[in-house]
């Protein structure tokens, strides 16, 4: 069974009361950061490595890797709805059963890298010509009925690639991986 340290390696995500522009900084950093952070952690492993769980029932590391880059393609497509519709519903996805489909648990993770760094590129160059006003726009997600600002999903997803990449390199250290 899972504990908690291993299904939440850096906790769960916890909106700052007030959101400043210094924290959006911290957290676009992140997000820019991170398809050079996963390649570092993941681009020399083999494939039975990748084909690790890093928890007792959970994702294989090349599962993680896959999920990065379909929750982020998920994610942008929501930024870029927030900012050219009013209050959107937003679309969930199973992404369980996403993980489960050949590509997610065979393809090399290069393939998911290389996406995930032209989205970032993308999705950076889009956070940072933010105005004011763009960071509150909303959209509405279905499942939970919240309204969720554009600030604080870059928040969610700045603690997104943390987790992920935490769930890597926990595992990588367990196992006394370089």
């Amino acid at each position: 069974m899972a504990t908690d340290k291993q299904k939440f390696p850096v906790g769960r995500f916890e909106k700052p009361e007030i959101v400043t522009t210094w924290i959006l900084r911290q957290w676009i950093e992140v997000i820019s950061d991170f398809p050079a952070a996963i390649r570092n952690e993941t681009g020399h492993l083999t494939d039975a490595q990748l084909d690790t769980e890093y928890r007792p029932g959970g994702w294989t590391i090349r599962q993680v890797v896959h999920h990065c880059a379909d929750s982020h393609l998920n994610s942008l497509i929501r930024f870029k709805l927030a900012l050219t519709e009013e209050n959107p519903i937003i679309r969930p996805y199973f992404e369980d059963r996403w993980a489960e489909l050949p590509d997610s648990k065979l393809m090399p993770v290069n393939v998911s890298i290389k996406i995930l760094e032209g989205l970032h590129a993308r999705w950076v160059f889009l956070l940072n010509s933010f105005s004011e006003t763009d960071f509150e726009r909303t959209f509405i997600h279905p499942e939970s009925k919240n309204t969720v600002s554009l600030a604080e999903n870059i928040g969610i997803y700045a603690w997104h690639c943390r987790h992920h990449l935490a769930h890597i390199t926990n595992i990588k250290n367990e196992k006394g991986w370089k």
